[in-house]
């Protein structure tokens, strides 16, 4: 008896085996999300954007803005040499005064032509003149009353051509048409512009964005076309602001599925911020990624989801080694994995699985705790 004593206490001293280190989890309680992810980088994108360049050519002679310059809807952003539309404007002016001059002569002789005609045909009622007479005076009036419609379509003409001249001066002065943010400008003071020719992309020379208007445009992988609808809440996460997550909401779903190979059947969606939750500085055009939150679940058993083996399987540590035991899991995400028996709170499993030797039976150390 006091052999066998011997024997084992050798046995569990002298010739244990090594324990092997592992980093460990103990399992509690939290929340578990049920979550969809994009296949690739989202993009951040404003729905009012607004690329401006001048109707008509011109030479820059000041910039009112420059780019990060916030503005407010009429702000003038740059203005271009208006000398010549200005002249063009005076002398349009000054040929519509003719214009109601000519016509206020016409009208008058239109009258005189009219107290002839009559005059003529009260002496033709008396056979005082002949008919001939009263047919000259009658073509008269008649012309004089051509000349005044005449002089009147020449005022509407003069009129729409101060309107065009007034228009195209108008066009000297690039204005911002909502409130946003200067993103880009192309020009400098003295640069001679000219608006882009059909069918040739010339670039805009003022970029002028919302930045109360942004919103995120996203590819889902392996979409659940059947869970996924509009309203359901997102995270947004910013290459620009490591470490931090952004709150929003589903407000587009691409009504087909793409199929093109490079993007392995993926989905179109669209997401906002909440605006409350947005830095100053969030820009249009970073990188972002975007999980749709199918289902949540508060105050449930969860593990690490990296923790669990083939065959929904976890390590325990129990007296020192590890036992192995077959668990029932719930929602899961990238993250955490929902424990619906098998587990209880406070146990410890193993998250190093990396290590062949890391396996059911095996003498292990504690070496370190991983953060809930």
């Amino acid at each position: 008896m006091a052999v066998a004593s011997g024997i084992l206490a050798l046995r569990l001293s002298i010739f244990r085996p090594v324990p092997v280190p592992v980093t460990v989890f103990r399992v509690d309680i939290g929340r578990v999300e049920d979550t969809v992810v994009n296949s690739r980088a989202g993009t951040v994108q404003s729905r009012r954007r607004a690329g401006m360049s001048p109707g008509i050519p011109g030479l820059v002679i000041e910039i009112a803005a420059q780019k990060g310059t916030r503005v407010k809807q009429g702000n003038t952003l740059l203005r271009l040499d208006d000398t010549e539309h200005q002249a063009q404007v005076q002398l349009t002016s000054r040929s519509l005064e003719a214009a109601r001059a000519v016509a206020e002569q016409a009208r008058l002789e239109a009258e005189l032509a009219q107290m002839v005609l009559k005059r003529t045909q009260n002496l033709a009622r008396n056979e005082v003149i002949s008919e001939t007479a009263l047919d000259h005076d009658r073509t008269r009036a008649l012309t004089a009353e051509a000349a005044v419609l005449a002089a009147q379509a020449r005022i509407r003409e003069a009129e729409a051509a101060l309107e065009a001249a007034r228009a195209t001066l108008a066009k000297t002065v690039m204005t911002a048409p909502f409130d946003g943010v200067v993103l880009d400008i192309t020009t400098e003071v003295g640069e001679w512009i000219s608006p882009s020719p059909p069918g040739v992309f010339i670039p805009p020379v003022v970029d002028l964005i919302d930045p109360e208007t942004l919103y995120l445009s996203a590819l889902l992988m392996k979409p659940d076309v059947a869970r996924i609808r509009v309203n359901l809440p997102v995270r947004i996460t910013l290459d620009a602001f490591r470490g931090q997550s952004f709150p929003g909401t589903l407000t587009y779903v691409s009504s087909f599925v793409e199929t093109r190979q490079e993007q392995n059947r993926t989905l179109r969606v669209e997401a906002v911020f909440q605006k409350a939750q947005l830095p100053d500085n969030l820009l249009a055009g970073l990188s972002s990624d975007l999980e749709v939150i199918l289902e949540a679940r508060d105050q449930v058993l969860r593990i690490p989801t990296y923790a669990l083996l083939e065959g929904s399987r976890v390590l325990v540590v129990r007296n020192e080694r590890l036992e192995e035991r077959k668990v029932t899991t719930g929602l899961h995400n990238w993250s955490f994995t929902e424990i619906t028996s098998g587990l209880t709170t406070g146990e410890w499993i193993v998250v190093s699985l990396d290590r062949p030797e890391v396996k059911a039976g095996a003498w292990v150390v504690i070496s370190g705790e991983v953060e809930k």
